[in-house]
């Protein structure tokens, strides 16, 4: 690990300026990628205040974890998980306003994300308990750099952080869900249900391509890698129907008019949410599809989506930005403003 700081410092390789950042948490994260990737390398474009993990292996920098960090020392530390089939990129503006409220902020990559080549690691058979292991391994980090540590996800990485506060309750002040993935669509929780259906969604999704449209999330949800969080699904439903509750304040942000993540999941988890909750809630005339929640106009821009490869008539096709981000902006800092102890 020694070797590794000094790399770090001398080569000024993930961020500028090294000397503000929690050196000993920026190794112990670029370790924990040196260890999932195999291989990492100097990112081309660093950035102030951000330390960054970039790897040949990846796609593009875009999809690379990273850190944002202070001129001067917190005690507060966020973590935020991506979502099923994307990458860090969808968690920029939301990690900038948390940032912006005072907290260092952790956004991992998890395992099978953001790569050229994915097919393997989307038909591990060990997929989901990977993504736990590896939001335990980035909660500790966050936890060894302060006394305050909350936790937020889109889609995917929302049940994972649910999943986490229910099985570690003592480790979260705090919880943030955005489109957070607690239920799918009647037809893929049917389709869950039928014997041997992993086995033959493996079959199904045959050599799994990355490359697509979007630079930043590949162009297809796995059905192998689906049935695994139906897995996290149901243990976390089985967990509040034994009585456990979610006893830390709970921020969530879903659209009615969600096909992918249906608002019901999040509906029960507030139903057993005993904290100071927020439920900001977009109505169903917006038509804000799933992805779309956590996406603004800058965020859009920069993502340069092709729209010549796919159907612009087809529902959800191409990305928008949600209308109403800036009123969701403004309910998450007075959360984290007012909620928080």
């Amino acid at each position: 690990m020694r070797s590794l700081s000094i790399f770090l410092a001398l080569a000024g390789l993930f961020s500028v300026p090294v000397s503000a950042a929690p050196d000993a948490a920026m190794d112990q994260f670029a370790a924990l990628y040196e260890a999932e990737l195999g291989k990492i390398q100097p990112c081309r474009e660093p950035k102030l205040n951000q330390f960054k993990v970039c790897s040949p292996l990846l796609r593009s920098e875009g999809n690379a974890p990273f850190i944002l960090y202070g001129d001067q020392p917190t005690d507060k530390v966020a973590v935020l998980v991506h979502g099923l089939s994307d990458s860090p990129f969808f968690m920029r503006e939301i990690a900038r306003i948390v940032h912006d409220q005072g907290y260092t902020v952790l956004v991992p990559l998890l395992p099978g994300h953001g790569l050229r080549e994915a097919d393997e690691d989307m038909e591990d058979w060990d997929l989901a308990e990977r993504w736990q292991s590896h939001v335990d391994d980035v909660m500790a980090i966050a936890q060894s750099m302060g006394s305050t540590v909350i936790a937020g996800g889109f889609s995917t990485g929302g049940a994972l952080v649910v999943q986490q506060a229910l099985d570690e309750p003592a480790s979260l002040d705090a919880v943030m869900l955005f489109s957070g993935a607690l239920a799918l669509s009647e037809n893929a929780e049917s389709m869950s249900r039928i014997w041997g259906i992993k086995l033959l969604a493996r079959v199904i999704d045959g050599s799994y391509v990355t490359h697509g449209p979007n630079p930043y999330k590949y162009p297809s949800v796995a059905g192998f890698a689906g049935l695994e969080l139906m897995d996290i699904i149901d243990d976390i439903r089985d967990q509040l129907e034994a009585g456990k509750k979610l006893d830390v304040p709970l921020f969530a942000a879903h659209s009615q008019a969600d096909n992918t993540t249906p608002i019901s999941g999040v509906e029960n988890l507030m139903a057993h949410a005993e904290g100071d909750n927020t439920f900001f809630v977009i109505d169903e005339s917006y038509q804000l599809c799933h992805a779309d929640l956590v996406v603004n106009s800058p965020l859009l821009m920069e993502m340069r989506f092709n729209r010549t490869l796919v159907n612009e008539t087809e529902e959800c096709a191409v990305p928008k930005a949600n209308p109403l981000f800036r009123q969701m902006q403004m309910m998450l800092e007075s959360f984290l403003q007012t909620s928080i102890r």
